[in-house]
């Protein structure tokens, strides 16, 4: 939209975004208050399911025992709202190519959080709950210390014309987008933290091992990840600016960048394979699993940047459907169909895994390139240019001024259009009413089994 340079309609997008993902909170408040009943489900050790639950809980409210101390309201730690609504202000500057004020109040703010955690936990002694409750002061600081960067340099004002009734319209096309690229985000992260919860079940050198190798390859992925978003945005201003050779030019360098950088990396691990370890652990046995494993992840680096740098592009071009379908096949229908034999069959642990993760990732690029490559670039530049607005879904055949028969058909014609506007209106409020029935079902839900569980325990 922004390339198209209808700003306006930004506005209108990012109020509609602000309203569905506060509806979005309501499933996510019904999983984490029953984080310990799905950890311990499987099979996970009752300590660390109990953790995680404290952690989930302060999340969704806070807890007597710090509110009590800290004298602070409930509210201020809902964290999830802080976190969409920081996560939404970055998107909506990186998408006009704004970049460093969500980088530096990212890293001031980090800074801050490593204060608090500090006091939370050695000062005030509030264990686990202190630093969840440190975690969710820090993302509402983010969200008000962005907010208002934004507001006191005026970035909003080209873009923002105030609240309007356009934002509860047209939720179905923006659901369209954003819940395939909701499914390729997910399907990957699910992925690695399956593979975590299968390494547990072998052994936990197995599980300290997958663990370090994890952390590793999230510190690599952010590299080709920041190719990924700059691809997302370049091309799709490119496309709605209607500029098709601006964004295959844009698309080629994302690839490129992501490549390279991918490729550094991995010749940087690879030649310090038996050091890495050394950082994170003194165990002799999962040192050398991790070597075992880093020698095959190289390929894996390089693979998996590749696949981010073409995830990106597709999110530009508005194809989120095509890479949500490919992650799920790859992840789930080649990587642990062969992982998972390997791990356990074969007996090859971990490394097992990420042969197959391999595999998978390996026919997700080369599906994703063959899809680029053939797709109808200037095909996809309209549709680009409808979602954004500066062109019509159809072609416009209403007569014209001159047409004699205009004048005796505009009585006719205001009719008809008053039905439409009439009739659409009955769908918003049909559509609007749905999302929260089901949105505000899942809560009650959440809490029911919740009260259930605690019933059942006490």
């Amino acid at each position: 939209t922004y390339g198209s340079q209808n700003l306006r309609r930004i506005g209108v997008i990012l109020q509609r975004a602000i309203l569905i993902l506060l509806l979005a909170c309501f499933p996510c408040w019904a999983i984490l208050i029953n984080t310990e009943a799905l950890l311990l489900a499987v099979r996970q050790e009752p300590e660390v399911a109990r953790f995680v639950h404290i952690s989930g809980r302060i999340l969704v409210h806070s807890s007597l025992k710090i509110l009590s101390k800290l004298q602070l309201p409930p509210q201020i730690f809902y964290g999830i709202k802080a976190t969409f609504m920081y996560a939404l202000q970055t998107s909506y500057l990186q998408n006009q190519s704004i970049i460093w004020p969500p980088v530096i109040t990212g890293l001031i703010v980090n800074i801050f959080n490593a204060g608090i955690q500090y006091i939370f936990i050695f000062v005030l002694h509030l264990g686990i709950a202190g630093s969840a409750a440190a975690n969710a002061i820090s993302q509402y600081c983010m969200a008000t210390t962005l907010l208002a960067y934004i507001i006191w340099k005026g970035l909003h004002k080209p873009t923002w014309g105030g609240w309007t009734k356009e934002c509860l319209q047209d939720w179905g096309s923006y659901m369209y987008l954003a819940i395939p690229s909701m499914v390729m985000t997910c399907v990957q992260w699910w992925a690695y933290e399956i593979g975590s919860l299968l390494a547990g079940l072998i052994s936990e050198v197995e599980l300290g091992a997958q663990s370090i190798v994890y952390q590793l390859a999230n510190i690599a992925y952010m590299f080709p990840l920041g190719c990924s978003v700059a691809g997302n945005v370049r091309v799709g201003q490119a496309l709605g600016g209607g500029d098709t050779e601006q964004a295959k030019l844009s698309a080629k360098l994302t690839i490129f960048c992501a490549g390279s950088m991918s490729i550094c990396w991995s010749i940087l691990l690879g030649s310090l394979k038996g050091q890495m370890s050394y950082v994170f652990s003194d165990d002799e046995q999962i040192r050398q699993r991790v070597t075992d494993v880093l020698s095959i992840y190289a390929p894996f680096m390089i693979l998996d940047a590749l696949s981010a740098s073409l995830g990106g592009i597709l999110r530009g071009a508005g194809k989120q459907k095509i890479g949500a379908i490919c992650n799920l096949l790859g992840f789930y229908g080649v990587g642990f169909p062969i992982g998972v034999p390997l791990m356990f069959a074969a007996k090859l642990g971990i490394i097992g895994l990420w042969i197959g993760l391999i595999a998978g990732v390996f026919l997700q690029v080369i599906f994703l390139s063959s899809y680029l490559l053939r797709m109808n670039w200037n095909k996809t530049t309209t549709e680009a240019q409808i979602r954004a607005g500066v062109v019509g879904s159809s072609t416009d055949t209403s007569p014209q001024p001159e047409d004699p028969g205009h004048s005796q058909d505009s009585a006719g014609t205001d009719t008809v259009e008053l039905v439409d506007r009439e009739a659409g209106g009955a769908a918003v409020e049909k559509e609007l009413g749905l999302v929260l029935a089901v949105m505000l079902f899942i809560l009650a839900a959440g809490i029911l089994i919740n009260l259930l569980i605690n019933n059942l325990v006490t």
